[in-house]
């Protein structure tokens, strides 16, 4: 038997654009932790607010978590979740926790809430990497990103209600994010400088510090937001008047992209670490570098100072955390960690430490005593040149750390970094950073088995089933989780036998859409939420509240779907029931163009921007069809003595089993065209070139039946030289 691709019905299949596609992210059974790279830090000093001390802290996966800090030790309170990509940084303002991602947005949160965004902003072109905040002026806050942007934002401002306004109904999104659309640019002066300016009385635009060419990495803001300083790709270290955008001076010295920033809370001082190994200091009212220090043997990622500025915290690419005097360069090593750092933050006697592994890590860090950290012995003076440093450490003389271990660790769950879609369709083999191999059923978001420490491809190849499924779906594991993509009308392509779930009480022959089955297990609580509501509305005499929830640029022609009127949209099967204890999220855009993100078991019925046809399918029971006709071969093997059984190529449904093509063969020869030969006679005969093949076994043990009817025909089908079965 051999398979013949089709083009499936082409006809009336050109759209006019692309629909939105509809993702669900599997978490990790422990959904209180993290499972991918920690990004950032923020840390919430509870006592101006008669509360506990709280660390946030912005991961890889798309979610903030607000851990609850006390006697030295740290829980869980809380998961911020409505990004859809990276959180790059975050950081507290007043009540307020603003924090930054790579899907190009600024979302703004209460630290005391459960998780709700109070609103998204909208400005950026490209990913924001990095925020900055006025500690004594809890409006301002700046954002920077790779494309090249600075904004300025009045947060007040920015989350000010608005009063009959289009646009802000506009950029409401389903998470309970609302407020002005935030799309009006700032007006260019001749200067290339950029103040603000309201395109519309009802709208608000940030100020925007126009000079960088390239990607910003790096942000300070002084105490009271008078000075802000920016670097980047460029090597530069700029600083800017944050009340009106314009240029104050632009400080040389760094060989390479600049990674980090920080200010003395006057504004004077500016500490820049650098890709290029360095720590610079920086004088602003001479506009000069006072000193440098070359304490660590690869690039400098993150930097945390005492309370005085006199001290400074530094991590990055060598996996090292250094703390240095900035008066007389004295260095020590405070400790190692296995993984690159990415940021620091210093709460009293602790640094915490981020990694891109999936936990937090607490050192000691005495910081309102530093000195004593010295006492413990093995400094070194720091040098002034980036290669003095890889050199000492060349020469093996590297410093020996004061800590062996963090006095507290927030653990994670490994990332998923390697992942392979199984024949079936519905089971995804995965690796993650720890080694451990698991299979996933993507259907109903579980891990089914879990092999331990194994061979990803050797258990790959003993998983290998001989079946055939059209690819209904993509994924991809950017988040350290899996994202399941779906798109229609691809998605609608795959169907399987209801038999081979063990549906009860199912009929041989009855076949269910997996994207059909799988759309009702995570929606579910959608569609009895909105049923809920509608009923509700109805017996208060509200007619128009039950009508479907349909995005208003539904297409009016669609392809052939099938009309079942049932709705079973909160009916689900055993093999598409989702987890409740750590639901998956799924992500979409928004009326307004914004994606938005939100666990399933969060959703209200209120969400009146599902993609239309995934509402069409759970609440309608109707979903795009395609020819799902497929084409094959029967043929005997070459020099096999069978006659052709058929005349030229074969179609039957694309899901098929393969016994049924056994029956058929069997129907052909045996019945259609019954074979003389004697009771001991012996023959053979194959199908398909190689590719197929069938043997009838002698029954002359049978005495009294017709030739035909002694044979017992034993059939063996083999699909692409593989073996399928004997029937």
């Amino acid at each position: 038997m051999h398979r013949v691709g089709s083009a499936g019905n082409t006809a009336g299949s050109t759209r006019p654009r692309k629909e939105k596609r509809f993702t669900y992210v599997l978490n990790d059974a422990d959904s209180k932790k993290h499972c991918a790279g920690i990004n950032c830090l923020a840390y919430l000093n509870g006592s101006a607010f008669s509360t506990s001390d709280y660390l946030f802290s912005g991961n890889r996966d798309g979610t903030l978590k607000r851990w609850e800090l006390n006697n030295g030790d740290a829980s869980f309170s809380a998961t911020f979740e409505s990004h859809v990509d990276w959180v790059n940084d975050a950081i507290i303002v007043g009540e307020k926790l603003v924090s930054c991602s790579s899907d190009t947005t600024l979302k703004v949160w209460n630290c005391f809430s459960e998780g709700a965004c109070t609103r998204t902003l909208r400005q950026h072109s490209d990913y924001v990497i990095c925020l900055a905040a006025a500690e004594k002026n809890s409006n301002i806050v700046a954002s920077g990103g790779l494309g090249g942007e600075v904004f300025i934002w009045d947060i007040d401002a920015a989350l000010a209600p608005v009063a009959n306004s289009v646009d802000a109904k506009e950029d409401e999104v389903p998470n309970g994010n609302s407020g002005p659309a935030l799309t009006t640019l700032c007006n260019v002066n001749s200067s290339s400088n950029i103040t603000s300016s309201n395109g519309q009385t009802h709208g608000y635009s940030p100020i925007t510090a126009k000079g960088h060419k390239d990607s910003v990495y790096a942000l300070a803001m002084n105490d009271t937001g008078t000075l802000l300083v920016s670097g980047g790709t460029e090597k530069v270290v700029r600083v800017w008047d944050p009340r009106t955008g314009s240029k104050k001076m632009k400080l040389r010295g760094h060989t390479d992209n600049i990674r980090t920033l920080l200010l003395d809370s006057t504004g004077r001082y500016c500490l820049s670490g650098s890709s290029d190994s360095m720590i610079r200091l920086w004088d602003l009212g001479q506009q000069r570098c006072v000193h440098s220090y070359a304490v660590h043997t690869d690039s400098v990622w993150a930097l945390a100072t005492t309370p005085s500025f006199g001290h400074v915290y530094s991590g990055g690419r060598d996996q090292s955390v250094y703390l240095t005097d900035l008066s007389t360069r004295e260095s020590v090593l405070l400790c190692t960690n296995e993984y690159p750092i990415l940021q620091l933050s210093l709460q009293d006697d602790t640094i915490w430490v981020a990694t891109t592994d999936s936990s937090v890590y607490g050192w000691p860090a005495e910081g309102h005593t530093p000195q004593k950290v010295f006492e413990k012995g093995g400094s070194f003076l720091a040098g002034n040149l980036s290669f003095s440093r890889a050199r000492a450490s060349l020469e093996g003389s590297a410093p020996v750390p004061v800590y062996k271990e963090p006095s507290i660790v927030i653990p994670g769950v490994p990332a998923i970094i390697q992942h392979e879609i199984m024949n079936n369709r519905r089971h995804v083999l995965t690796k993650d950073t720890a080694g451990s191999v698991k299979l996933w059923e993507i259907t109903r978001g579980a891990v089914i088995e879990d092999f331990g420490k194994v061979s990803f491809e050797e258990k790959k190849k003993e998983l290998f089933e001989m079946v055939s499924i059209p690819a209904w779906f993509t994924m991809d594991a950017r988040l350290g989780c899996l994202s399941v993509h779906l798109d229609t009308p691809q998605c609608f392509s795959a169907e399987i036998y209801a038999v081979d779930l063990n549906v009860s009480g199912a009929q041989e022959d009855l076949k269910i859409n997996l994207a059909q089955e799988t759309l009702r297990g995570l929606l579910v609580h959608w569609s009895k939420r909105k049923q809920k509501s509608s009923s509700h509305s109805l017996s208060n005499g509200d007619s128009s509240s039950g009508k479907d929830v349909l995005s208003k640029d539904s297409p009016r022609s669609r392809s052939e779907v099938d009309d079942g009127t049932e709705n079973h949209a909160t009916h689900v099967l055993p093999s598409f029931e989702f987890s409740m204890v750590s639901p998956p999220s799924i992500i979409t855009e928004g009326s307004s163009g914004g994606p938005w993100r939100k666990r399933i078991t969060d959703l209200d019925g209120t969400e009146g921007d599902l993609p239309w046809w995934c509402v069409d399918c759970v609440t309608h029971n109707r979903y795009p069809k395609e020819n799902t006709k497929c084409g094959f071969y029967l043929h005997p093997a070459e020099g096999s003595p069978a006659p052709n059984i058929t005349q030229g190529k074969l179609s039957a449904p694309r899901i098929l089993r393969i016994h049924k093509v056994a029956n058929y063969v069997v129907e052909k020869l045996v019945l259609d065209k019954p074979l003389d030969g004697g009771s001991d006679s012996t023959f053979a005969m194959g199908l398909s070139s190689g590719q197929s093949q069938l043997s009838a076994l002698d029954s002359s043990s049978r005495i009294g039946l017709k030739p035909w009817q002694k044979l017992k025909p034993c059939v063996e089908i083999l699909c692409n030289n593989q073996y399928t079965g004997t029937y």
